[in-house]
């Protein structure tokens, strides 16, 4: 019997089913007050997650190397070490290399103040606004007291303002950097357990189709780190050779600054003209139409065969879906957008495929016994 004489539905069926709605209404409560409780830790939780995507596969080749007593403390925390300097040590090295230079700063500006900053040679002489910017240097920059007046016009209170924000910022995404390194190192430790469980919940959630959604996202991330990382350190250190053959003043300092602009389309060609500009106030015109001319070379290279070749190969996006997802990602969450974006974009042009294709596909996942956190056995490969 499923119905009273009335004909309507059985009470205790009728509670089953409200008891359900009442169970997922909970858990949809549940998780989105987890959320907004951790929302100051998701940084530090999807920057964990991405380092262990990007790092799983050297991390499973060391585990088949490593003695089995020694992989539940002491080679997470190495590859957590390992990923901690990667990150501290050139970052302490600029920071060292800008206290040197702090003191010839400050002489320049000194200088400046008693002597004023002559007009650029070559500044005349550009095009359309040459003249004048000619004439506002030589009011405002040239002429010592102009110079003041200038630097008198700066609010130092905003310039204190603005130093308080910086440091506070500092404080912030150190405490991001640490909890970071703490999730990242739990989740080398019990990545095996983690990425069973995602497995499953997705399974149960999903059926089969969200492993491939993830396998999808996971590739994007593999690719991302290959296209921008990898290809935005090589650019970064070809036109830091060429700054270093055409006498750049600190080679190594804006070779640096290039490679990580580089990581961005479309932001080294910035830093390659502010060298030239560098070279250019100098008197050095032939090597900063060099400079600027390699550099622009690499950058084009890079941007339009070697990015996305590795990005668009390993996620079989076209390259448009690939731009958009990383400017996308940036302007939408920052750094963390390089990953998360063509990721988004990933998962979102598999399911039109799918759609378009007739809909989702109904063939069963392979059995996942044992799978390893999210990079593992399976998805780490390409969909």
């Amino acid at each position: 019997m499923t119905s009273d004489a009335g004909g309507g539905a059985h009470p205790r069926a009728a509670d089953t089913r409200f008891q359900g709605r009442a169970r997922l209404a909970l858990a949809l409560a549940l998780v989105l007050l987890g959320l907004w409780t951790l929302k100051a830790f998701l940084p530090a939780l999807a920057w964990a997650a991405i380092l262990a995507i990007a790092t799983w596969p050297l991390y499973r080749r060391a585990c088949r190397r490593w003695p089995a007593s020694g992989q539940r403390v002491l080679l997470p925390a190495l590859f957590t070490l390992a990923v901690a300097l990667l990150v501290l040590v050139p970052l302490g090295l600029a920071g060292v290399q800008l206290a040197r230079e702090a003191h010839v700063l400050y002489g320049m500006v000194e200088e400046a103040r008693q002597h004023g900053i002559a007009i650029p040679l070559w500044l005349p002489g550009l095009p359309v606004i040459g003249s004048q910017a000619a004439s506002w240097w030589g009011e405002n920059l040239a002429d010592p007291a102009g110079y003041a007046e200038f630097l008198g016009r700066l609010n130092h209170a905003s310039l204190y303002g603005y130093t308080r924000q910086l440091g506070g910022q500092l404080v912030h995404r150190s405490v991001i950097f640490g909890f970071t390194l703490l999730a990242l190192f739990f989740l080398y430790r019990d990545g095996e357990s983690v990425g069973a469980d995602m497995l499953a919940a997705s399974s149960r959630a999903f059926g089969p189709h969200g492993e491939r959604v993830g396998r999808q996202m996971i590739a994007s991330v593999h690719g991302t780190v290959d296209g921008l990382v990898l290809v935005g350190l090589g650019a970064g250190v070809l036109i830091g050779i060429a700054y270093l053959l055409a006498g750049v003043p600190h080679p190594t300092l804006f070779g640096a600054a290039t490679a990580v602009a580089a990581m961005i389309p479309f932001a080294a060609p910035v830093v390659v003209s502010l060298v030239g500009l560098v070279l250019l106030s100098a008197g050095a015109v032939e090597a900063a139409v060099a400079v600027v001319a390699f550099g622009f070379a690499v950058v084009f290279v890079a941007d339009h065969f070697v990015r996305p070749a590795l990005i668009g190969g390993a996620t079989k996006l076209p390259f448009l879906w690939v731009l958009l997802g990383i400017l996308a990602g940036v302007e939408t969450w920052g750094l963390l957008g390089l990953f998360l974006g063509p990721a988004v974009m990933a998962a979102l042009v598999l399911l039109w495929r799918d759609w378009v294709a007739g809909g989702l596909r109904s063939e069963p996942a392979e059995a996942t016994h044992g799978a390893p956190f999210v990079v593992g056995h399976r998805l780490d490969r390409q969909p």
